[in-house]
């Protein structure tokens, strides 16, 4: 079983440094589909059960319960063979790529960030509106320097337990940028979340907006609180811990003060697609319409 978490690390380090599902699915004769369940969500949920001390057997079995696509013999059989291919295969060299300022800038911002992101490493807890209820959702992010010290790495654990990995920029101490991809590749819906970073040291919140798709791929933009949980950057820690959707009902009386911050009219804003739209100034009218329902 010990071979699950090096074909989990292995993956994310290949991902990390720009090589496509796709591509990696093909190396390892593995359907695109298949992988990304794999690297999304079964092992995430086997590791953190396997730290909450369930046996290793249980806990792939409840890992691979969340999936519908992941054979559990399959999976067994190819094992060696799989964490084997997944190691043959390394990074591409930059291939003369025509040079492009933004990307560059991207590039050398992301490295810089790696000086200042001490004062803001660790496992926060997120809180913010439900998109599908009156409910806070909760939601654990960890920050912290690559292994190779090159960029920031951020994971994301959604109120679904699917875990996200993507990159931060943290600018002068004064704005932090942190995007992911929120669904599994070649799709592309970028979340993207703007925090203010507070001249503090060692800040035990931050606060900002995030913007991303809804359910029917809709723009929408909401408040959005991070609070210090931990100052560990292990993954393992972080693994631990899951994402959930508290109604109002059951909040603590912390919590409720995070809910009348993030949850309140005003502190979102939604974009909807009107049905028969005739592309002209009558469709924003009949959106704002439609969106007061």
């Amino acid at each position: 079983m010990n071979d699950l978490l090096d074909i989990y690390k292995r993956i994310e380090y290949l991902r990390n440094k720009g090589v496509k599902m796709k591509e990696i699915a093909d190396h390892v004769n593995m359907a695109a589909s298949v992988l990304s369940s794999l690297y999304s969500s079964v092992l995430p949920a086997f590791v953190s059960c396997v730290k909450k001390d369930m046996p290793e057997e249980d806990a792939l079995d409840y890992a691979l319960s969340q999936v519908n696509n992941v054979s559990k013999k399959r999976l067994l059989g190819n094992l060696t063979e799989l964490k084997e291919s997944l190691f043959e295969l390394e990074p591409a060299m930059n291939n003369g790529q025509k040079d492009n300022p933004f990307m560059n800038m991207l590039t050398e911002e992301m490295s810089r960030s790696v000086q200042d992101v001490y004062n803001y490493s660790g496992i926060y807890i997120s809180y913010s509106l439900s998109s599908s209820s009156d409910s806070l959702k909760i939601e654990p992010y960890l920050i912290a320097p690559s292994e190779n010290n090159d960029y920031v790495k951020v994971a994301h654990m959604s109120a679904y337990n699917t875990t996200h990995w993507g990159v931060g920029i943290f600018s002068n101490h004064q704005n932090s940028y942190i995007m992911f991809n929120e669904r599994e590749t070649p799709q592309v819906a970028l979340f993207t979340i703007y925090l203010q970073l507070p001249m503090y040291e060692y800040p035990r919140m931050l606060k900002g907006l995030y913007l991303c798709l809804d359910y029917n791929r809709n723009p929408i933009a909401r408040r959005i609180l991070f609070i210090k949980y931990s100052d560990s950057t292990c993954m393992d820690d972080f693994l631990e811990l899951e994402g959930e959707l508290v109604p109002k009902d059951k909040l603590t009386e912390e919590q409720l003060h995070y809910y009348n911050y993030t949850c309140q009219e005003g502190d979102y804003i939604k974009t909807c697609t009107v049905p028969s739209p005739q592309l002209n100034e009558k469709d924003l009218e009949r959106e704002k319409k439609m969106l007061k329902i």
